[in-house]
């Protein structure tokens, strides 16, 4: 599909769109410094393999053919939330990656265009840095991220000594602590379920962590955090370019007291400095929240994020900006969520999850 504008073609490109990745997609991904490893085509074909959701790649060609610029999108339907789609759902970071600032523009507005064709009632693109053009602009999510030290004495004297007793408490609690793969995923997952019931949030279903390892078992990690034989505490880790990410943690509840929370992300701490990386990205959050202050109290300073927005009319379903009645009817929600019994709640969640506005 060739976009013939006046932008593009003083560019000398070509715009595309492709139900698969093309052959060079990631090695391209790969090779710009600072690229977020959810820009890999593998996390998008997660998407549809796991929730079967429509996934399309967006890509920006030089007249030679040499990729200039992608952009993965994955296309969600639903009954509550309507038609739409996001760049990429489910993952805190996606949107274009490209040669310049300029072509990243222009691919946005022609995956609005394409959307727009579709029938979708709106589109995000989940961007770390800000774009230009009319774009709606949703700054109330910023990431939490530490620089980190070379090695763990280092990151033991960053942190005060109130969060140093935390992690120091579980140790009365006969803890212990295993870091690995697959092995590890039904230990993950029961705690994670528990959590998310506990919060009233539909759980993904097993799958979706067990295709993300398998397609991607070099680059994350489990860890299991354990008192004496039982999980209490377990994190997903994702490792690309020199930086790590956390992007599900789960605690028990009557583990917190003993400082299980605290020990699993110091575990994570120190197994993203044995592998090199300089920086540890918390995950995303709102400012002043509660997690946004777990964060900080670690060393972690927030950066902006820019989620680009259009909609195809005001009245468009809109994630995470609920009026009024549609805030009480999400808090009435979560409340029933939170109360069914933990089997009840793993059997829905994954058939609710997929078509959430992640």
């Amino acid at each position: 599909m060739i976009f013939a504008e006046k932008g593009v073609q003083a560019l000398q490109l070509t715009l595309s769109v492709r139900p698969s990745p093309a052959s060079d997609w990631d090695a391209y991904v790969r090779a710009r410094p600072g690229s977020s490893a959810y820009l890999l085509s593998g996390w998008t074909l997660v998407a549809k393999e796991v929730f079967r959701h429509e996934v399309f790649f967006f890509e920006a060609r030089a007249i030679a053919g040499s990729l200039r610029g992608v952009l993965p999108l994955v296309r969600q339907r639903s009954l509550v939330f309507g038609d739409f789609a996001t760049s990429i759902p489910f993952f805190n970071y996606g949107g274009a990656l490209a040669d310049s600032d300029e072509i990243a523009c222009l691919m946005m507005d022609y995956v609005r265009a394409f959307v727009s064709g579709l029938g979708c009632s709106y589109l995000e693109f989940r961007d770390a840095e800000p774009r230009g053009g009319d774009w709606m602009v949703r700054t109330d999510k910023v990431a939490m991220v530490v620089d980190l030290p070379a090695d763990k004495t280092a990151l033991s004297q960053q942190l005060s000594s109130k969060l140093k007793s935390q992690i120091k408490r579980a140790e009365r609690e006969s803890v212990s602590v295993q870091i690995g793969g697959g092995e590890l995923l039904a230990d993950f997952y029961g705690v994670f379920c528990r959590n998310m019931r506990d919060l009233g949030t539909p759980v993904y279903p097993r799958k979706f962590f067990g295709e993300i390892l398998k397609r991607f078992p070099s680059e994350c990690a489990l860890i299991v955090v354990r008192r004496g034989t039982q999980p209490a505490a377990a994190g997903f880790l994702v490792f690309a370019s020199g930086r790590a990410e956390i992007p599900w943690a789960a605690c028990r509840d009557d583990a917190k007291r003993a400082g299980f929370n605290m020990r699993l992300y110091w575990e994570a701490l120190t197994e993203a400095i044995s592998r090199g990386c300089t920086q540890f990205d918390f995950g995303r959050s709102t400012v002043d929240s509660g997690t946004y202050r777990f964060k900080k109290q670690w060393g972690a300073e927030p950066r902006q994020l820019y989620w680009h927005r259009w909609q195809r009319t005001p009245a468009a379903p809109q994630a995470n900006h609920r009026s009024g009645s549609e805030g009480r009817l999400m808090r009435c929600a979560v409340s029933v969520w939170q109360r069914l019994p933990l089997g009840i709640a793993n059997t829905l969640g994954p058939l609710v999850s997929p078509s959430l506005p992640w």
